[in-house]
Parts: structure tokens; C-alpha cells; sequence
């Protein structure tokens, strides 16, 4: 089976790069080229308040590793000194849960379809899990998509169309506020296409709101396999 993805956890990097030196030295790499490349991402500022102290404004910063993803026995993970770079030893596959086996089923398409026609690309909101809140799981980095999403689509020259799961990437391509409802968002999907197709995540534990919506089984699913079947055939 092929592999698609490592496991970053950035709470985890500290930035050290033992992960990019290690995979150049296995590779004997030349000067200038890198398989994995560590970069820094950072923000905000420090403003100098009334008692003289300089105090903190939505500043942030964190690591990311970014890879090819595909070594049978990566040195980067086996060199990782803080356990942030780990690899699904069973699968190494994303979408491989029980949400990914219902998007493929809204899609119409096969794991085999999904994972190895090459005519699918997967671009996630974040590259690690954020964990869970209170309602549900935590939202994805600040910022992260606007520096990261261009140079991921930059590597994909043709996109018929880009199905936007879940309310963050929606919100975010089809430039809607946060107070948009992705459920009227969704009812209107036809506005959004043939470049955007918007769906609600397709998480189980959306089952209520399946009930809620019925048109979204019956008008919604229907095209959605229609067209992606004329985009595969």
C-alpha cells in the first residue's frame, strides 16, 4: 500500500532541524537540495505600554516540518530528539477513519480512487491535529492557511474543482465572515461552482444534522457524484 503522510506534531519541534539535517545525510543530498525543510512561522508584535513594559500583541510563532512523506524508514523520524515527527506504522494514510469512508462514499469514489488515481490531492487547514475543546475540536492555527495553502497549490497547476469540507475551509475560500452559516452556505453550493464546492464536515457525529437537512442527501450528494465522476472519467 502506498503512504501519503507522517504525523508533525508542532507543540513538540523546538526547531532543532535534526530532522533536515538527518534525512540530507542519509540521501547524501547535494548543496541547496532538501527533502525535509524545517520552517519558521511567526507573528505579531511587542507594544510598549504606559508603565514602560513592553507587552505581548497576538504574538506567536511555531516550527513546521515539511517532507516528502514517503520513506519506508525515515530518518527523520527514527533522528527526532522530542517524538514530534511520528508515522502511522500501520497505514501512514490520512482520511483513514470513519469520516474519510463517508466523504469517499459522498464522492462516489473507491480508498483506491481516493488514495492512487492521481487525480485527487488532499491540502489540509493544519498539518497537525489542534485537539479538542469543549464543543468540539479546536480550530486550526491562526494564519496558518494564508502562508502555507499558496505554496501547497502552487505544486497542483490544474484544479477543476476544490470540495471545501467543514466550516474553516469554507469560510476561508469562499471569503465568508465567521458568523456565515455553513448550513445556507452549503444549501446555495450551486453559487460556488464548477471552482468551490462547499460540504459540512462529514464527521459522524453530524449525523444529527443529516436528519435536520434531508435536501443535502437527496439534491446535494447526487451532484456531487455526478460531477466528480465527469472530473475522474
Amino acid at each position: 500500500m502506498a503512504q501519503y503522510a507522517f504525523h508533525f506534531d508542532s507543540n513538540k519541534c523546538t526547531g532543532c532541524k535534526t530532522c533536515q539535517v538527518a534525512c540530507k545525510e542519509t540521501y547524501k543530498l547535494p548543496v541547496n537540495n532538501l527533502y525535509r525543510k524545517v520552517l519558521n512561522y511567526q507573528g505579531g508584535t511587542w507594544e510598549l505600554n504606559e508603565a514602560g513594559s513592553y507587552v505581548p500583541n497576538g504574538v506567536f510563532g511555531y516550527f513546521v516540518s515539511m517532507a516528502c512523506n514517503h520513506c519506508v524508514d525515515p530518518a527523520c523520524v527514527a533522528n527526532c530528539p522530542t517524538g514530534a515527527m511520528q508515522k502511522d506504522e500501520e497505514t501512514g494514510i490520512v482520511w483513514n477513519d470513519r469520516s474519510g469512508d463517508r466523504l469517499r462514499d459522498w464522492m462516489g469514489v473507491d480508498r483506491e480512487t481516493f488514495y492512487s488515481s492521481g487525480k485527487l490531492a488532499i491540502v489540509p487547514m493544519d498539518f497537525y491535529f489542534p485537539g479538542t475543546g469543549k464543543s468540539g475540536d479546536l480550530p486550526p492555527r491562526r494564519d496558518f492557511a494564508d502562508k502555507w495553502h499558496p505554496r501547497l497549490l502552487a505544486l497542483m497547476p490544474r484544479l477543476d474543482m476544490t470540495i471545501l469540507v467543514g466550516a474553516y475551509a469554507t469560510r476561508r475560500y469562499l471569503r465568508l465572515p465567521s458568523s456565515a452559516s455553513l448550513t445556507e452556505t452549503v444549501r446555495r453550493y450551486r453559487d460556488y461552482l464548477p471552482t468551490y464546492f462547499p460540504l459540512v464536515h462529514p464527521s459522524p457525529r453530524n449525523q444529527m444534522w443529516m436528519k435536520k437537512n434531508p435536501w443535502f442527501a437527496a439534491t446535494v450528494l447526487p451532484d456531487l457524484k455526478e460531477r466528480v465522476a465527469a472530473l475522474l472519467a
